[in-house]
């Protein structure tokens, strides 16, 4: 009698538990979810990342952790299985409207995890179908406030803000959405053929751009090196002219410390014996020197009367020479006297000019 009963409920429990899978679960994922509902044995077994919900007399009693636990038969049942590992669904493609009004065929993929199994046993019918609807209006939505452009940069933008309206709404259902990633984005025809387009554009834009920049900077570069060839000129033509000023300087510097030596050796070789007749040879010699380059220079000459006569030429020069070396004598002696004498040399200038 016992046995026939707890075989009777058995086999209803079994029929009950093949009844609560709905049939709009047409999916790979949903059917790992719906398809593993053990039955009641009284010592049953839970396999790790996974939870068991257990409802005694149709309400709601505990979840099993993994590992063993023990039910009682009849009253516990075994209602819904959550695996609590990460979970990947494709989005299907679908078409969205951006704001400058281009029709696009997206599709994505959603990661999403299982972080309170009554909410999702209880929060939701389905949740995965309820998550991927979600997943769809929200991209939707979220395409339709960017252009074209921004939705090819914004990739990352877009994405986060899918996850953050997502988990917004999955709250309620014990779920967490970790990531969204779009696929593919999918353009007409035509708009791809303009985008082509655009994209030459650019690069001859950017080509032409970067031609004119060499363009110009070779420009300068010549320019500069011009002013830096000229500035390194004229600093040489400055330096070489310094040291030309500088050797004629040098040079005059020389010649006037040699012809002051000279003249002092020649003053201090006059003053010794025989000084007269040594200068009267010199001038001599200077004299047939002058002789010797007449009319090379010009064609006008002045020559004096006796001009054969180098004897008188010589006399002549030295008493000449002779006559200035008095002052010079006389002005020396008047230096050495007192200043009393000095009435006495003018009285004698005065009378030397009468």
């Amino acid at each position: 009698m016992i046995r026939t009963v707890v075989c009777r409920a058995g086999s209803g429990l079994l029929k009950h538990s093949r009844q609560t899978v709905p049939s709009f679960w047409g999916t790979r994922a949903q059917h790992r979810w719906a398809s593993s509902l053990p039955m009641n044995t009284v010592v049953l077994f839970v396999p790790q990342q996974e939870a068991w919900v257990v409802e005694r007399m149709g309400r709601f009693h505990r979840i099993l952790e993994p590992g063993l636990n023990f039910l009682i038969p009849i009253l516990d049942r075994i209602k819904y299985v959550q695996s609590l590992k990460e979970i990947v669904i494709d989005v299907p493609e679908q078409s969205a409207v951006s704001l400058d009004n281009v029709t696009l065929q997206i599709d994505g993929v959603l990661y999403l995890r299982i972080l309170d199994p009554f909410k999702a046993s209880y929060g939701v019918e389905d949740p995965e179908y309820a998550v991927t609807q979600l997943a769809q209006t929200t991209m939707r939505s979220e395409l339709g406030k960017l252009t074209l452009d921004k939705v090819f940069r914004e990739r990352e933008s877009l994405n986060s803000n899918i996850v953050h309206s997502i988990n917004q709404a999955s709250d309620e259902w014990g779920i967490r959405c970790l990531r969204y990633e779009i696929k593919d984005i999918h353009v007409p025809p035509r708009v791809k053929e303009s985008m082509q387009m655009q994209v030459e554009a650019e690069r001859k834009k950017r080509a032409t751009v970067l031609e004119s920049e060499g363009t110009r900077e070779a420009a300068i570069n010549v320019a500069e090196g011009r002013k830096q060839a000229q500035i390194l000129a004229s600093e040489g033509e400055k330096a070489e002219q310094i040291n030309k000023a500088a050797g004629e300087a040098n040079a005059v510097l020389a010649k006037a410390e040699a012809k002051a030596k000279a003249i002092r050796l020649l003053s201090e070789a006059l003053t010794q014996q025989n000084g007269n007749a040594a200068a009267s040879l010199s001038v001599a010699e200077q004299y047939v020197s002058a002789f010797s380059n007449l009319a090379k220079e010009s064609n006008t000459i002045l020559l004096p009367s006796n001009t054969g006569d180098i004897s008188s030429m010589v006399t002549q020069a030295m008493t000449i020479y002779s006559s200035l070396s008095k002052p010079q004598a006389h002005i020396t002696a008047d230096s050495a006297t007192p200043q009393t004498s000095e009435p006495t040399w003018e009285v004698e200038s005065e009378t030397g000019l009468k």
